[in-house]
């Protein structure tokens, strides 16, 4: 069964490293607790400033959700974080959050994803893909080797690279239109990770 961990005070670094990275995020979850779950028992090095979790790692913030094989964050001693979600060959890091204020939410998966709280970025790795949903509509589904969303700039980055799934190693982006004032969005428009409540199996 999984373990269910209510996060002391020291453990809310993964707290501000996850939910201070995304621009995009719902305000409200920052003022709600915390959860995380694994299989296996967590470590907390004190000294080291490490926290480390692992075993089908899921950590929720309200509309936040993170699933990982494993999840490691790290603080320097000038305050600042980096997180590291990995997945595993059956199931790849996955990340989604509601947008703010708006009916839209942001998701991205890859074999690894990273937070950095000095640089302002998340940065999704190998197969990555990010995906903006309007309700359950697939608005927006951006495809590379990496993508990098620099909270700083309010810009989205992508790069290519050569992977068994993509061998020309070429980038991909499809747009949606814009909303149109009054129309209710599409509901069951399947995304590439199926319903976009749960992560999707692999």
């Amino acid at each position: 069964m999984p373990r269910v961990l209510n996060l002391p005070a020291f453990v809310s670094i993964l707290l501000c490293t996850l939910g201070g990275t995304a621009a995009w995020a719902e305000k409200a979850d920052r003022g709600l607790p915390m959860v995380v779950e694994a299989d296996k028992p967590g470590i907390m090095d004190m000294q080291k400033q490490i926290v480390i979790f692992n075993g089908n790692v899921v950590v929720t913030q309200g509309s936040m959700t993170l699933r990982a094989e494993r999840v490691e964050v790290r603080e320097t001693k000038d305050g600042q974080r980096t997180g590291v979600a990995t997945g595993s060959p059956a199931r790849r890091a996955w990340y989604r959050e509601k947008r703010d204020a708006v009916d839209e939410f942001i998701e991205g998966e890859g074999e690894r994803i990273e937070f950095d709280t000095r640089a302002d970025t998340l940065r999704f790795f190998g197969g990555a893909v990010v995906r903006r949903l309007r309700g359950t509509e697939l608005v927006d589904e951006i495809t590379g080797q990496l993508i990098t969303w620099n909270n700083s700039t309010e810009l989205f980055t992508v790069e290519g690279g050569a992977s068994p799934a993509n061998p020309g190693g070429r980038v991909r982006a499809v747009l949606g239109p814009r909303a149109e004032p009054g129309r209710a969005p599409a509901t069951g428009a399947p995304t590439r990770g199926g319903s976009p409540a749960p992560a999707p199996s692999r």
